[in-house]
């Protein structure tokens, strides 16, 4: 076992504050990881404030891990010591039951493992990047590639990969049109990778106030969806739109933008129910549908991509004291587009 400062919550919708956590010893087929950077994800918040149900306290946040590898255990063939490594949401899963296999770990039948607010094989409770070091098995450690950056490489082990899975799946490229609904720190990085895919990007934001970064970052429209023309003028338009939102939405008003047998892919989750006319639906063949994450493989796929096409998450870089800070300027919309901690700081 190691002693590693962190920050966590006590308990719920309480502040998070400076503690001390156990890390469990190097197995056969373990990485024991230096995190360099933790991103910030609104997951995070909706979790340590208990608003998508009950959660595990103290709970250390922190799924967007990026850090040095300084220990293998001695059945590890995949990572040395000095490698620039990443983890996202889920450090296991029952690696049996079919999608397990299918590459789809984030989907297991029996459960993943979450990186935080979890329960490991062992039946402790997972605890997260707001962390000195974390100990995870081999096989669901991602390697960051060199041309990335750690600090902007964070981000994209949920951020990156949340967005990167749907538009793969629904075949966002040349030819396609896509539209990205909310235009914050999963929405910055659905704009970058839609547009190094190949598609025609639009941006649906509440506001007009970011135009100027939604095209810089590659889009090539932007609306406000707060002007009911918006909805008139792109009647018909998207073969598919990513919502990144995770407050309710009138679902119906959205999916009048697609074409027929367009899909609206849900990524971000709201705290409430949604109600919605089937006949939305219905009437053009109409897919809603949901992702979450991405399995192994295709996190690593995110990753070289992200390399080759030189896509980073646009950060802010903060000192783990500012971390409560942080989550209210989240939940303000007032960051642009990803806090990431320094984690020397904790």
């Amino acid at each position: 076992m190691t002693t590693v400062a962190a920050y966590a919550a006590p308990a719920a919708k309480a502040p998070l504050e400076r503690t001390t956590i156990e890390r469990r010893a190097v197995g056969e087929f373990d990485v024991l990881i230096d995190i360099k950077f933790a991103g910030i994800c609104h997951s995070d918040i909706h979790q340590a404030r208990e608003g998508w149900g009950e959660a595990i306290f103290p709970m250390v946040p922190g799924h967007e891990i990026a850090g040095v590898v300084s220990e293998v255990g001695p059945g590890v063939t995949k990572f040395q010591v000095g490698d620039r490594v990443g983890v996202g949401c889920m450090v296991d899963s029952c690696r049996e039951c079919e999608n397990c296999k299918a590459g789809d770990e984030q989907y297991c039948v029996k459960g993943a493992t979450m990186t935080y607010n979890g329960i490991g094989k062992d039946g402790e409770p997972t605890q997260g990047g707001y962390s000195e070091k974390v100990v995870v098995d081999e096989n669901y450690v991602l390697r960051i590639p060199d041309g990335l950056p750690l600090d902007v490489a964070a981000p994209l082990l949920c951020a990156g990969i949340t967005t990167y899975s749907p538009l793969k799946h629904w075949g966002a490229g040349p030819g396609k049109k896509v539209a990205v609904l909310g235009m914050g720190g999963l929405g910055h990085m659905a704009v970058k990778i839609a547009h190094a895919l190949g598609a025609e990007v639009t941006v649906l934001s509440q506001s007009l106030r970011k135009k100027d970064d939604g095209l810089k970052l590659g889009a090539d429209h932007y609306y406000a969806t707060s002007d009911p023309k918006t909805f008139e003028e792109l009647q018909g338009t998207f073969d598919l739109i990513v919502s990144t939102v995770s407050a309710p939405l009138d679902l119906g008003a959205f999916l009048s933008l697609l074409k027929t047998r367009g899909a609206l892919v849900n990524v971000g989750a709201p705290e409430e129910p949604i109600a919605l006319n089937l006949f939305s639906v219905i009437g053009g063949g109409k897919t809603l549908a949901g992702s979450m994450i991405g399995g192994i493989a295709e996190t690593q796929e995110m990753l070289d991509f992200c390399a080759e096409h030189s896509l980073g998450a646009e950060i802010e870089l903060i000192g783990a004291e500012q971390i409560n800070d942080a989550y209210e300027r989240v939940l303000a919309s007032d960051v642009r587009y990803r806090f990431v901690i320094d984690t020397a700081t904790i």
